[in-house]
């Protein structure tokens, strides 16, 4: 929307009739990114003017970043369709890295702030710590929410048993891997062949790799990052970078001292393509097909891959079972304390996150549900994909998601990552060896956590 006036803002909530209705919320759910944040800046939840007419007619406006996929399945329609008198307004912003830094600034003003705002799984820990005050108790709105994984509601509960936010998706793993590289190697590429290769543990997908490099084209690696395969043997395990007390205990940590080992394994044995995830090299690499497997590879990533492949990736990937289950990404939207219509914005978040909504949006977008009762769904469970011809992906997410641990998240635990995969690139991009660049990991995360 148009960063205008009250009066003006007034005069269109006031229209009454169906058509301008319709023409004022396909302006609404289609705003960029820049406009609706100027918006938000001018019209807060908390202003006290521009969010309804006095006659009934309320907008609600919902803060996310990247992509949820409401809009993509049709969801904001379908609600505004059934209840004619609430106008959805979308915020989005594309980086949760730019997103995050806004909403931490705006819940410790309670000002400027959506209705409805979303939060990574990364960044809930800080929401059900000292920010918790700023959201809105889903317990005293008596929210259905039985149909969620049980770890979903545990991390969105802070420490006086408030439910601060909904869960939207999660990301269960398991490994991409590209068939014609595996071909080309002469291993299996049957998928169930595959996932028997991987079957004996992380040290049976190293040994794969090594025979992989041994008979490859000269140009493919067999995985992308060392820090990817961190990131995959790390979130295994129960405990990682924080207890449940909430202490720092990756120093200690039996998970990432595996997840170390291994990956400092795989760099060493140069099996790796040596790119930093997600930087601009690595969705080059990954276009062009310079690695055969993504060892953590969620619901989600299938989207990226189909997005940075393109048409001559297609059908060229698929995906085997994880030798060690886990859970990768995910979000959750929640109901902050300053909303004018907090009973609306709870029954809208609710339904959202309802089991037929979720099993909608992986339909159309690739989340995978986190409520349980949507995973067991017609819809997620016959659901496939046309990039990947022949890969049932809900039914293997599903049961990858049936095998993910419960795992204590720290505020912390981003950060601790970050710079655990950073002293990983150095070994591979630098030849550092793996005591020195363990070192500088303790060292930088001494640094930071005293900050």
């Amino acid at each position: 929307m148009r960063q205008e006036d009250d009066d003006v803002m007034r005069n269109t909530t006031r229209t009454t009739s169906r058509s301008r209705r319709r023409a004022t919320r396909t302006v609404a759910v289609g705003l960029t990114a820049v406009l609706a944040t100027a918006f938000l800046g001018a019209c807060s939840s908390d202003d006290g003017d521009g969010d309804g007419d006095g006659d009934g007619d309320i907008t609600l406006r919902i803060g996310l970043f990247g992509q949820f996929g409401y809009e993509e399945a049709g969801l904001y329609e379908e609600y505004m369709d059934a209840n004619p008198h609430i106008t959805i307004q979308q915020d989005l912003t594309s980086e949760n890295a730019d997103y995050i830094t806004q909403l931490r600034t705006r819940l410790a003003q309670n000002s400027g702030l959506a209705d409805i705002q979303a939060v990574e799984v990364g960044n809930i820990a800080e929401m059900t710590g000292e920010l918790s005050p700023r959201w809105v108790d889903f317990n005293e709105y008596d929210t259905d929410l039985s149909h969620f994984v049980p770890w979903k509601v545990d991390q969105a509960t802070d420490a006086e048993g408030r439910v601060i936010a909904l869960g939207s998706d999660i990301g269960p793993t398991g490994i991409c891997y590209r068939v014609d590289h595996f071909e080309a190697a002469g291993l299996p590429t049957d998928r169930e062949e595959v996932s028997e290769l991987f079957a004996g543990g992380w040290e049976d997908y190293l040994a794969a790799g090594e025979e992989f490099m041994a008979n490859a084209p000269d140009d493919v690696a067999f995985l992308d990052s060392a820090g990817g395969l961190f990131n995959a043997v790390v979130s295994a395990y129960e405990e990682r970078y924080t207890n449940e007390a909430g202490e720092v205990v990756y120093q200690e940590s039996e998970g990432v001292q595996t997840a170390w080992d291994l990956s400092v394994q795989a760099a060493e044995a140069g099996i790796t393509d040596q790119q930093r995830q997600f930087a601009d090299e690595w969705e080059s690499a990954l276009a062009n097909g310079a690695f055969a497997t993504l060892p953590a590879c969620p619901a989600w990533m299938l989207t990226t891959i189909q997005s940075h492949s393109g048409d001559a990736g297609a059908g060229l990937w698929d995906v085997a079972r994880s030798p060690a289950p886990s859970n990768w990404g995910g979000s959750f939207i929640g109901v902050t304390d300053a909303s004018r219509h907090k009973e609306e914005a709870v029954a809208l978040a609710e339904w959202l996150t309802a089991p037929e909504q979720q099993a909608k949006v992986f339909s159309n977008a690739g989340n995978f549900p986190s409520s349980a009762t949507a995973q067991q769904s017609d819809d997620v469970q016959n659901a496939t994909n046309e990039y990947y011809p022949g890969v049932p992906t809900g039914q293997i997410f599903s049961a990858a998601a049936a095998e993910i641990p419960s795992s204590p998240i720290g505020p912390n635990d981003q950060i601790i990552q970050e710079t655990i995969t950073n002293g990983l690139v150095t070994i591979e991009q630098q030849g550092n060896d793996p005591e020195s660049a363990w070192d500088g990991v303790v060292s930088n995360l001494d640094n930071a956590l005293a900050e």
